[in-house]
């Protein structure tokens, strides 16, 4: 790569490049063919839908019938009877009022908070929460305030000091770094107590926890409450491409009205939509999926020595941001791809290697983990 000259006004680009690079925190994209041989436990296809033929099927049919895109925003030529179909799916499926789909979970975040929040308003979010939960606080135009990861007596203390007379508590569900779940059963009290909404990500709750995947507000008996909003995604345990918010019918209303990454968004492509639709069914007539996903998790993480998560999501601290990228390159040497996390994705001294279960791993796909971890993680010899 050329380097810019001094007077560039892009010169300044290459020494911040390597302060990352010397830091262990340089990025590159590496293109993966279809068939590389590896075994996959970077990617969140946590029910193993991304090649299930069933699911593909829903893709092709909506392609031949609807074509490559939508052709224009929802509120043009983008929402199709399909994208309708989808929404009554997930709704019904989730316990919720209605839903609506965006182009993905980074737009349904952006647009949800965004528009139910304003300079009348407080945002009280999680510290771990997701970058697109950070980036939508950010453009909210809210107050924001960051409280501890799952501290739900910091939250109940800000929303006990506000003065705005509207509030939000955001959190995710399941972390998407740790896997491990939120006390949302105790944010819920906190928010019911003190007149606040409470915003759920269930982009990695979906699919995986609660009863037959409904997500953790299921699990807890939330699920449709009326003064509670969900997102989703859709690429992660229905193998597709998307999100959607989940919620009383007012909020999503609202957001046809109001959310900017809907209004001007080109709408989800049907092939996606006809995927996640074909998932969602594959997922009510297989409720033992989710039970698979945990159970494949258990054994990851007792491969690595780690406590066995809630969540698909294992995580396997190493502090340092270089040999967490040694260790990933080495398991991949040996035939397994693994998600590898560094600030600013997890905070400074916590890189990790990031494993995520799928139900369809077979024993031979465990033995292989347990084999390729026992080398990547054993203690360096003394001396």
């Amino acid at each position: 790569m050329h380097p810019f000259p001094p007077s560039h006004p892009l010169a300044w680009l290459a020494p911040h490049a390597a302060r990352r690079r010397e830091a262990g925190l340089r990025r590159e994209l590496r293109p993966r063919s279809a068939s590389d041989g590896l075994l996959d436990l970077a990617g969140n296809d946590y029910l193993g839908l991304t090649i299930d033929p069933r699911v593909i099927g829903g893709a092709l049919e909506a392609l031949h019938t609807w074509g490559a895109g939508s052709t224009g925003s929802r509120l043009v030529t983008g929402t199709t009877t399909l994208h309708a179909e989808l929404e009554r799916e997930l709704a019904a499926f989730c316990g919720a009022e209605s839903a609506l789909v965006f182009s993905s979970g980074y737009a349904a975040n952006l647009g949800l908070l965004t528009a139910l929040s304003g300079p009348d308003a407080l945002i009280v979010s999680d510290a771990a929460n997701h970058a697109s939960l950070v980036d939508a606080c950010r453009l909210s135009r809210a107050r924001v305030e960051v409280v501890p990861h799952d501290d739900p007596a910091a939250v109940d203390a800000v929303l006990a000091g506000r003065s705005e007379p509207r509030a939000l508590v955001v959190t995710e569900s399941v972390n998407s770094v740790d896997g491990g779940l939120s006390p949302v059963r105790e944010l819920y009290a906190v928010c019911r107590n003190r007149g606040a909404l409470l915003v759920v990500d269930e982009a990695h709750g979906l699919g995986v926890v609660g009863p037959g995947g409904r997500g953790l507000l299921a699990q807890v008996g939330l699920a449709g409450a009326d003064d509670v909003v969900v997102t989703v995604t859709l690429s992660k345990a229905l193998g597709s491409q998307g999100g959607a918010v989940l919620g009383p019918a007012a909020v999503t209303a609202h957001l046809v009205d109001t959310a900017r990454s809907f209004i001007f968004d080109t709408g989800l492509a049907p092939a996606s939509v006809g995927a996640a639709l074909a998932a969602l069914q594959v997922l009510r007539a297989e409720p033992d999926r989710p039970v698979a996903v945990l159970r494949a998790a258990a054994e990851l993480a007792d491969a690595a020595g780690v406590a066995a998560p809630p969540s698909a999501v294992v995580s396997v601290v190493l502090g340092d941001p270089v040999r967490a990228v040694e260790a990933a390159r080495a398991c991949a040497a040996l035939g397994v791809r693994v998600g590898c996390f560094r600030p600013p994705s997890v905070p400074e001294g916590t890189s990790r290697l990031r494993l995520t279960a799928r139900a369809t791993l077979t024993e031979a796909d465990t033995a292989l983990v347990r084999a390729v971890l026992a080398e990547v993680l054993a203690p360096a010899p003394a001396g």
